[in-house]
C-alpha cells in the first residue's frame, strides 16, 4: 500500500488534510471514509479499515473535516451540513483523479454524514456507518450543561475526549434539524450497519433505528464490547474484515488478470502490526487471513503460523487430489479429511543418513464411504501424485529481489 498525503479544498476555501491509500496491486474500487465527531483521518480505526480494503485492491481517501487534524478553518464555523458539504469535495476530488468513490464509510456522526451525502454521490454504491447515531441532534448530549451558553452567547468551550473545542450556536441549531429517516428510506444503495451493543456514547437502539429505516439491501453486524471509538485493535481488525468481506460482494469486484509469470496470482503478505508479528494475507482481492505467531513466541496468535500455512497447503492439496481421481473413477468417497503434523526430525531417522535436521510432514488420510480395500490403497497412492507432495519432496527454488520502493 501507498499512501498519498494531499490537500484539497473544503466547503469554504480552506485546504483540507487527507491521506489516500493506494493499493500496491490494481485498483478495483475507491472507498471515502469520514472520522467521527471531533476526532481526524488518523485514529486507529480508520487506519486499520483503510489498510485491509487497501490490501484488498480499493484506493481509500480519509480526510480530516474542517478545522480538525490539519486541515486549515475554525471548527466553531462548522455545522452538520458543512460536514456533508466537506464529503462532497473529496469526493469531487476523487472524481477528478477519475476515482469517483464507490463506498461511504461513516463512523459516529461521519456516519450520519455520509448517510446524508450518499443520495448526491450517483458513483456510490455501498454505505457503511460505524457507531452511527440515527438522530444527529444525539450528539449534543456530549455538551452537558454548556447548551444553555451556547444560545445564549453563540458558543462555548465543550471537553470532548479530554480535549477543548469551541461549539457553535449554528451548529447545534444545524444539527437538531437534520431528519434522516426519509433519506436513509431513499438511499438505494446497499447499506451496512455496525454498532456495539455497549456503546455509551451512541446507544445501540440508534443502530437499530437506522436499519428499519432502511429498504434492502441492508445488513446489521455487532461490533460485540467494542468501545465507541473501536480503539482496541482486535476490535478495529474484525470491524475491517467484515467490511472487507461486505463489500467485496456488494461492489462486485472484478478480478484482474494474473500477471505474467503467475498463473495463479500474486500473494501479497504485509504487517499488519509493527509491534508484533501479525500479517496480513492477501490472494488478489477476493481471498484474506492473517499469519501470526503463539504468545510463547510473542505473537498474539490471531493466525495460523507460516508453517501452519504450509502444512495447510499440503493437506488441502493432498484432499483435492485424492477427491479428483475418484470422481473421475466413479468411486464411492463419501468423504475426505487430512490431518497434517509438522515438525523437525534429524534426518538420519527420516533414513537419509545425514546428520542435519530436516522439515518433516505427517499426512494422515482419512476416507469415508463404501470403498474396497483396493480402492482405498490406490487412493493412499494417488495422495503422493499431489502437486504441493512433489515440491516439498523436491528442492524449490526460491528468487529474492529488492522492490524500488
Amino acid at each position: 500500500m501507498t499512501t498519498e498525503r494531499i490537500t484539497f479544498t473544503g466547503h469554504s476555501g480552506e485546504k483540507l488534510a487527507a491521506r489516500l491509500d493506494i493499493p500496491d496491486g490494481p485498483h478495483l474500487a475507491t472507498v471515502l471514509f469520514a472520522h467521527c465527531f471531533t476526532c481526524s483521518k488518523d485514529i486507529p480505526a480508520a487506519r486499520r479499515i483503510a489498510g485491509r480494503l487497501a490490501a484488498m485492491g480499493l484506493a481509500v481517501l480519509r480526510f480530516d473535516f474542517t478545522g480538525l487534524g490539519h486541515s486549515e478553518g475554525e471548527f466553531s464555523n462548522t455545522t452538520f451540513t458543512s460536514n456533508v458539504d466537506d464529503l462532497r469535495a473529496a469526493a469531487n476530488y476523487l472524481a477528478s483523479r477519475d476515482m469517483a468513490p464507490d463506498m461511504l464509510i461513516g463512523h459516529s456522526l461521519g456516519g450520519a454524514a455520509v448517510l446524508r451525502a450518499a443520495g448526491d454521490m450517483p458513483s456510490v454504491r455501498a454505505v457503511v456507518t460505524l457507531g452511527a447515531p440515527f438522530d444527529p441532534g444525539h450528539v449534543t448530549h456530549n455538551f452537558d450543561g454548556a447548551l444553555e451558553t451556547i444560545k445564549s452567547e453563540g458558543q462555548a468551550e465543550v471537553c470532548l475526549g479530554g480535549r477543548p473545542f469551541t461549539i457553535g450556536k449554528d451548529f447545534v441549531e444545524d444539527v437538531a434539524g437534520q431528519k434522516l429517516a426519509p433519506i436513509i428510506g431513499k438511499l438505494g444503495r446497499a447499506l451496512l450497519v455496525m454498532h456495539a451493543p455497549r456503546d455509551n456514547v451512541v446507544d445501540i437502539e440508534n443502530a437499530s433505528a437506522i436499519f428499519m429505516a432502511a429498504k434492502h439491501p441492508k445488513s446489521f453486524v455487532t461490533l460485540d464490547d467494542s468501545d465507541h471509538l473501536i480503539s482496541r485493535p482486535e476490535d478495529a481488525e474484525y470491524a475491517a474484515e467484515v467490511i472487507a468481506a461486505w463489500a467485496a460482494r456488494y461492489l462486485h469486484l472484478a478480478p484482474p488478470a494474473p500477471p505474467i509469470g503467475a498463473p495463479e496470482g500474486v500473494v501479497r503478505v504485509s504487517e499488519a502490526d509493527p509491534n508484533g508479528f501479525l500479517q496480513d494475507v492477501n490472494s488478489g482481492p477476493f481471498h484474506h487471513t492473517l499469519a501470526d505467531e503463539p504468545l510463547a513466541y510473542g505473537g498474539t496468535n490471531k493466525g495460523m503460523t507460516p508453517y501452519g500455512f504450509l502444512s495447510s497447503g499440503l493437506g488441502s492439496c493432498t484432499s483435492m487430489t485424492i477427491r479428483m481421481y475418484a470422481r473421475r473413477k466413479g468411486w464411492p468417497l463419501e468423504h475426505v479429511w487430512v490431518d497434517v503434523r509438522h515438525n523437525k526430525v534429524h534426518a538420519q531417522d527420516a533414513g537419509t543418513g545425514s546428520g542435519d535436521r530436516i522439515d518433516s510432514f505427517t499426512r494422515v488420510i482419512h476416507l469415508g464411504g463404501k470403498l474396497d480395500s483396493t480402492q482405498r490403497q490406490r487412493l493412499l497412492e494417488i495422495a503422493d501424485k499431489c502437486p504441493v507432495h512433489r515440491t516439498l519432496e523436491k528442492s524449490s527454488e526460491v528468487i529474492t529481489e529488492l522492490a524500488d520502493d
